[in-house]
């Protein structure tokens, strides 16, 4: 099967969660694959990157991270087109910016002593 393949931490409610629905919704083009279900030597980042935002592999080969990710990967379901406006120039910057506050404090709450 040709498609994207998102890499989700299936440790983190909140992630698990919006997996959960994205499965439902999603068409059979993504692939949801758990982090922590991954062999340790899987070709991909390292463990840590990919908790720390999240990872879309395209079916070019390519890596798409963050918010880019996860808009790329609701593409793949009937209402991926209520996302597209986070992708707006004026909208990017400070929706980038905000995922990787909350991404950056999601993993310290998770993975830091």
């Amino acid at each position: 099967m040709s498609g994207d393949t998102l890499y989700y931490d299936g440790q983190c409610p909140l992630c698990s969660t919006e997996m959960g629905k994205l499965k439902q919704l999603a068409d059979d083009q993504l692939k949801l694959v758990d982090i922590h279900s991954l062999p340790e030597q899987s070709g991909l980042p390292d463990k840590q990157a990919l908790l720390t935002n999240l990872h879309l592999k395209n079916d070019q080969g390519k890596f798409i991270t963050g918010l880019d990710a996860n808009v790329a990967a609701w593409r793949h379901t009937r209402v991926g087109v209520f996302f597209l406006w986070l992708r707006w120039p004026i909208v990017r910057s400070v929706a980038d910016f905000v995922y990787s506050r909350w991404a950056q404090r999601r993993y310290r709450r998770l993975y830091s002593d």
